[in-house]
């Protein structure tokens, strides 16, 4: 057997018009959202990965830095979450895996779902200084994604290391494309077990 050394993610080839489409700077938690939200409804209609989107911006002035989206099935790899893919890309565009040692050291992670387990244990080691979310765990779990075991105050330990949590934003847009996704017979992936 061949061994594999090197892992490569391609972001799907509507995201690069999608990006162009964007303004350069997005002010509210609100207009992030609906980028996510949006990210997370194209992924679905173009079939391109799971309904999960997110984006990295700079707070100082809402200039968002990496747009990503669910690439869990297209790559083969689970790992490939939306938000681990923000970070990536935003990582990479920065060369620093810390990324509160960048720019203005006030990053923010936008993401159409609270993070699953995963995810959430990414969100400190990567630096940024801020998660916002729309859907809810349960949401995600609703429409039968597994989201892991994530510690009950998440939040309060998220705080605690000086990243400040924003949870419900834009949360029935969000939903509805969990929703949406659910009932289209695309594959859950790390279904929820009965």
């Amino acid at each position: 057997m061949k061994m594999n050394d090197s892992v490569r993610i391609d972001m799907p080839s509507w995201l690069r018009g999608f990006a162009e489409q964007l303004p350069q700077s997005l002010s509210t938690p609100e207009l992030r959202m609906a980028v996510a939200v949006s990210l997370s409804r194209e992924n679905l209609r173009h079939g391109s990965g799971g309904p999960f989107g997110a984006l990295v911006v700079d707070r100082r002035d809402g200039r968002w830095l990496s747009l990503g989206v669910n690439r869990v099935e297209p790559s083969h790899c689970s790992c490939a979450h939306a938000e681990i893919m923000a970070l990536s890309l935003a990582q990479q565009r920065l060369a620093n895996w810390n990324l509160g040692r960048v720019a203005s050291g006030d990053l923010e992670l936008v993401s159409s779902c609270e993070p699953c387990a995963m995810c959430l244990g990414a969100i400190p080691w990567s630096g940024v200084r801020s998660l916002v979310c729309g859907a809810t765990k349960e949401d995600a779990e609703s429409a039968g994604f597994d989201e892991g075991d994530r510690p009950e105050a998440w939040v309060d330990k998220l705080q605690a290391r000086g990243i400040a949590v924003t949870l419900g934003v834009a949360r029935q847009d969000a939903a509805a494309v969990l929703g949406r996704y659910a009932r289209s017979g695309q594959a859950i992936y790390n279904p929820v077990r009965p």
